[in-house]
């Protein structure tokens, strides 16, 4: 082997022991030369990613918040309301219901309102009769908050003695609605003064107590005309047995007329919520990916730019002995390192989007890393696969050519 061989020999095994250090800082030697144009094509990267994360994060805690809520007021609640009967009129359950459901062995307490026909309520007395708010009368039993999980946020919940005078609970939505802020005002209810005792906090299992004024069970019925036939019975039954539980109910309830009961579990109607909410974070999530493609496309002109500008610097590196192969992975390193700088910040930005987000809607802040690892990798891929074209067209420019370029 000639000198000249050898020498060319040992310049060639040189280049081929070029390092992972030495490929980074070659990649992000371009990008620091143009600060402004890799800022802008990170940021269609990043935007992407923080759609998608953002997305992600925000139905992840979403779902945190129901399984909490879920955890806290349990899944075994189920209603028995009337249906309808034979002939399409409205049914009603006996006033036996509520009894009869409670001495089932695996009932562990059960309690019912009552809707007070006629009865409506109003801040005063001057308001006109048509304003009613949307707000309903109910004839309750006094170990309601018990069986369904309600919490009192003002005030007190009806109790033996204030069961049979004119007191009343008022739900959150209903409080809204009358201007009533705290335990103590009056309330013109069934044309006659009531005053509230109690505000109660939002119920989740029992939205529709949010928008009433609950009365005692005697009370309603030697003041208001209630007639006694409640219209939902709540039963509370042991975790482990609630279809069992779901099955007896309505003959239970009625009879008679098993048919013309209506049973439901409130938990389902959560379930249904998230699944709604989960079809929407699918149409959101594909939003984030056309993004992130266009993000995609942004790096991958960048990149093609980049290898006109320079082709004078890719003459002279592969004068100086650079293989093609080092060209190609230059700038393959250049774009890998665009994109995974939008894919960190995108990520970021997403984490703090859903942070933001969930604090002001009180939920906990969940972002699952997997969301966080796959957004930083999706971005790698798209990375390597905008590169990819750029970075053969550098490689093959000969030196001469790349040289002679103005």
């Amino acid at each position: 082997m000639t000198r000249a061989e050898r020498a060319r020999r040992e310049q060639g095994e040189r280049v081929a022991r070029l390092g992972p250090r030495d490929v980074l800082r070659v990649g992000a030697a371009g990008l620091r030369a143009r600060p402004l144009r890799v800022v802008l094509s990170a940021l269609g990267i990043a935007i992407g990613i923080a759609a998608m994360i953002g997305v992600v994060g925000i139905s992840a805690s979403s779902r945190a918040q129901l399984q909490a809520a879920l955890d806290r007021l349990g899944t075994n609640l189920l209603t028995v309301a009337p249906g309808k009967d034979f002939f399409g009129a409205d049914a009603e359950l006996p006033e036996t219901a509520p009894g009869m459901i409670g001495r089932i062995p695996d009932v562990l307490s059960a309690s019912a309102t009552g809707k007070v026909q006629g009865a409506r309520v109003y801040r005063n007395d001057h308001i006109p009769k048509g304003e009613t708010g949307g707000i309903s009368v109910l004839a309750t039993r006094l170990d309601l908050p018990r069986t369904v999980g309600l919490t009192v946020a003002e005030g007190a919940w009806l109790n033996a003695g204030t069961g049979r005078y004119p007191a009343v609970v008022l739900g959150s939505e209903a409080a809204r609605r009358l201007g009533i802020a705290e335990p103590g005002a009056q309330v013109w209810l069934g044309e006659q003064w009531f005053t509230v005792v109690g505000i109660l906090a939002p119920a989740d299992l029992a939205p529709e107590l949010d928008s009433a004024a609950l009365v005692g069970w005697d009370a309603a019925a030697a003041r208001l005309g209630f007639d006694g036939h409640p219209t939902t019975v709540y039963a509370r039954a042991a975790k482990d047995r609630v279809e069992e539980v779901r099955d007896l109910l309505a003959a239970t309830a009625n009879p008679e007329a098993p048919n013309e009961i209506e049973v439901s579990r409130p938990s389902d109607a959560l379930a249904a919520q998230y699944a709604t909410d989960q079809a929407f974070t699918g149409l959101l999530l594909g939003l984030g990916g056309v993004a992130l493609l266009v993000g995609g496309v942004g790096v991958a002109n960048t990149m093609v730019i980049s290898v006109l500008e320079r082709r004078a610097e890719i003459g002279l590196r592969r004068s100086l002995g650079a293989t093609r192969g080092q060209i190609r992975l230059q700038f393959l390193t250049e774009s890998q390192l665009l994109a995974g700088l939008g894919g960190v910040g995108g990520v970021a930005l997403g984490t703090v989007v859903t942070a933001v987000f969930a604090v002001l809607q009180g939920w906990p802040t969940v972002v699952p890393a997997w969301a966080m690892a796959g957004g930083v990798a999706a971005t790698l891929v798209i990375g390597a696969v905008a590169g990819l074209y750029p970075a053969i067209r550098a490689a093959r420019l000969a030196p001469t050519e790349a040289l002679a370029a103005p």
